[in-house]
């Protein structure tokens, strides 16, 4: 739990970023996700898109620069990289509507999403030593990045509806990770992180 004179990822400055880059994460996985669930039409990429480049990408992107400054290496990765993601995502979907790009193979795509999955699969080890709200943001999206990498390997809409599941689940608890250190920001010890499996010094 974040106490007084804690954040999140480490020593207290004047002011702890990363609610900002989990909410980015948060609520632009949200979108994608209730359409890879099946519940809004795909023609809904088109509003994911400006939101993955400003939101989802550019406010974690600017998450992990200040994360680099604090000397935290865990959110310094993670937010540059999931940034980053959201950056090549938006750019496969805006390459491709624009024919700047040949048709993508699902098993490419695919394989992309796994080497996600894999880089998430490591990220959440290290998710476990932090905070139990963190590791389940971190498990569900390993699981989403698996599946919907499966989803587009076979061609399978099930595994993708899976996939988006996953990450309706992911989006929940990065938005309560976010809300949870605003909140313990005001007043700390006001909303539950769960234990990690490393202690605080």
């Amino acid at each position: 739990m974040v106490g007084e004179g804690d954040t999140f990822f480490g020593k207290a400055i004047a002011s702890d970023p990363a609610p900002l880059g989990l909410a980015g994460f948060a609520f632009t996985t949200f979108l994608l996700s209730f359409i890879n669930a099946g519940w809004l039409p795909t023609e809904g990429t088109g509003v994911v898109v400006p939101l993955a480049i400003a939101y989802g990408g550019m406010a974690q992107l600017i998450t992990g620069s200040w994360e680099m400054r604090r000397g935290n290496t865990f959110g310094f990765t993670a937010f540059t990289s999931y940034g980053a993601f959201w950056e090549f995502y938006a750019l496969l979907v805006l390459f491709g509507n624009l024919h700047m790009v040949p048709q993508m193979p699902g098993t490419v795509v695919g394989w992309a999403l796994i080497l996600w999955g894999l880089f998430t699969l490591y990220m959440w080890v290290g998710a476990l030593m932090l905070n139990t709200a963190l590791n389940l943001t971190f498990l569900f999206l390993w699981l989403a990045f698996f599946f919907l990498g499966a989803g587009a390997f076979y061609s399978n809409i099930a595994l993708t509806h899976v996939g988006g599941y996953f990450g309706v689940a992911t989006a929940f608890w990065a938005a309560y990770t976010s809300f949870a250190i605003v909140m313990n920001s005001i007043r700390p010890g006001t909303i539950p992180l769960g234990p990690g499996l490393a202690r605080r010094k």
